[in-house]
């Protein structure tokens, strides 16, 4: 028994060594001492990439708990006009990505867009020219971040308002405490843990980001990263300079752990029934409406409607036989993907079920950080090994057997899907963990007495009763693989496209209305998964 463990244990560490292998060669570059482009960095663009980062984080953070935390407090404890579609509109940004967002209020606020251009058809040209803010700037790429990151604050916010919390808001609401106290004294600091743990999505995202601050023109981690090894070709400083903002990232992912365990924490003790929510009324109601609206408003509705009007206006044009390759490319490359994520998830989640111990444990934690790495560090990481191993076997070949084997590994679709999969694989194992654990481990022991191996038992028992769950887990993974964007810019075979490089190639070259189309189909896609999400909360109380 105890060799058929050690095998499956065995499968489990070496899919996570492999998985992890470009990772572990990122950090051995933590050892090469700095060249001269590494020096040159470091005295020139490095500090405005660090100081540009930190404002980013700081405007976000600001951002995303008002629009977060307000809301989040409005449809936990009250009740208003709207608020039964509110309170799953609240996470339609979700499906928005930022780089998308960013194209969409350019070319709506830009010099030429129908806002300026119908202000300067009522007040004077030269007027509206000096005080209208320019949305491609810094001010601009953290409004952008914060429209589509806050539903990660919201979310948790409105979890811990409504959770075990609720039984000494009751009990203060009854003592005569009013909203404001509830809120400042009470109901906010006990949401902390929660909160913080939101943000720090946030931020991680935030960091992550390449398209919206590469379009707006502010010089960033991800962006200098990009530049480096496009520009300079020099993995030395590339992989230093990625090791760099994965240090940022690891600082968050350790406070993000903390905020866990202190909700954890904080959750613990009896839950008690809820209070009616407040009622509200009038012009309360209207502008508790009005509050949770313009989050989802210029979060979703008026970039959506933007992307729509581009799509109709460029339909006849831009629906060619080009945008079908484009349509091609992206899904078969992001159903690969999901395929190989759900597949491994699977067999990851069943040693550990069947396994249980620190060695599964920890590799299980080891292959799940992917998703806290941003696709930039992920992408040189992945170009590293991956371009040696093809230089060292042509090598091998011209000068045994006087044959090129060009490019097997690095600008080819393995290296993508091979990202893809160490990016997205915590989505999926997180989806198929649920899923197994719904599914009694007598069932297990029954099998066994009757003489089924623990292969039967996944292929016969589990992977039927966790159709649902693989399902879900191919979805999430597909729509994350659709609208990434770096990685897919950097590990691309030549003159291979997808629907985010298209938009994204397109609003680069100022011409927005044809990204128009691909766009609307990224975000049409996203609201996969916001849909999965709603319908999972619309069982709780709202």
């Amino acid at each position: 028994m105890t060799t058929r463990y050690n095998k499956w244990v065995v499968i489990a560490v070496t899919t996570t060594l492999l998985l992890t292998t470009p990772l572990w060669v990122l950090v051995s570059f933590l050892f090469e001492p700095g060249n001269e482009n590494w020096l040159h960095l470091v005295d020139t663009l490095l500090p405005e990439y660090i100081i540009n980062s930190l404002w980013l984080m700081f405007g976000v953070t600001i951002g995303s708990l008002t629009l977060g935390v307000s809301s989040a407090w409005l449809i936990s404890q009250h009740d208003f006009f709207g608020k039964k579609i509110l309170h799953w509109a609240l996470l339609l940004p979700l499906a928005m990505p930022a780089y998308i967002i960013a194209y969409t209020y350019t070319g709506l606020l830009e010099f030429e867009g129908p806002v300026q251009s119908t202000l300067r058809a009522f007040f004077d040209p030269q007027t509206v020219n000096a005080w209208f803010p320019e949305v491609r700037s810094l001010q601009g790429a953290i409004v952008m971040l914060s429209l589509v990151l806050y539903p990660y604050v919201y979310l948790l916010a409105r979890t811990a308002f409504s959770g075990n919390t609720q039984q000494i808001m009751n009990a203060s609401r009854t003592l005569g405490a009013g909203p404001y106290r509830r809120f400042f004294v009470i109901a906010l600091p006990m949401a902390r843990p929660a909160v913080v743990a939101g943000v720090t999505l946030a931020l991680m995202e935030t960091l992550a980001d390449f398209g919206t601050v590469q379009y707006f023109g502010v010089p960033t981690f991800t962006t200098g990263i990009y530049r480096t090894w496009t520009g300079f070709g020099d993995t030395t400083t590339t992989a230093q300079l990625a090791l760099l903002l994965l240090a940022f990232v690891s600082i968050l992912i350790a406070i993000e752990l903390w905020s866990r365990k202190k909700a954890e924490y904080f959750a613990q003790g009896t839950k008690s029934a809820s209070l009616p929510a407040t009622k509200l009324s009038g012009h309360k109601s209207g502008l508790a409406f009005m509050v949770c609206l313009i989050p989802v408003a210029f979060g979703f509705l008026i970039p959506a409607t933007q992307l729509l009007t581009w799509s109709i206006q460029n339909a006849e044009t831009g629906f060619n036989s080009e945008f079908l390759t484009l349509i091609w490319n992206s899904f078969h490359l992001a159903a690969i993907t999901a395929i190989v994520a759900a597949s491994i998830a699977l067999l990851l989640a069943y040693v550990q079920r069947i396994h249980n111990s620190r060695t599964t444990r920890l590799s299980k934690r080891i292959v799940t950080l992917g998703y806290a790495i941003p696709g930039t560090v992920i992408a040189v990481a992945v170009m590293i090994p991956f371009a040696w191993l093809d230089n060292t076997l042509d090598s091998w070949m011209r000068n045994t057997f006087n044959i090129s084997t060009g490019l097997l590994l690095s600008g080819t679709l393995f290296a993508l899907v091979f990202a893809y999969t160490f990016r997205f694989l915590s989505i999926s194992l997180q989806t198929v963990e649920s899923g197994l654990k719904q599914i009694k481990p007598s069932m297990d022991d029954s099998a066994r007495t009757l003489g089924a191996n623990r292969w039967t038992i996944l292929l016969k028992i589990h992977l039927p009763l966790l159709n649902r769950s693989l399902l879900v887990a191919f979805l999430l993974v597909f729509v994350e693989v659709l609208k990434e964007l770096p990685t897919t810019l950097i590990l691309r075979p030549f003159n291979f496209n997808t629907l985010s490089v298209k938009a994204y190639e397109m609003a680069s070259d100022e011409r927005l209305a044809d990204a128009g189309l691909p766009a609307l189909l990224i975000v049409l896609t996203g609201l996969i998964p916001v849909i999965l999400l709603s319908k999972a909360i619309g069982k709780s109380h709202v």
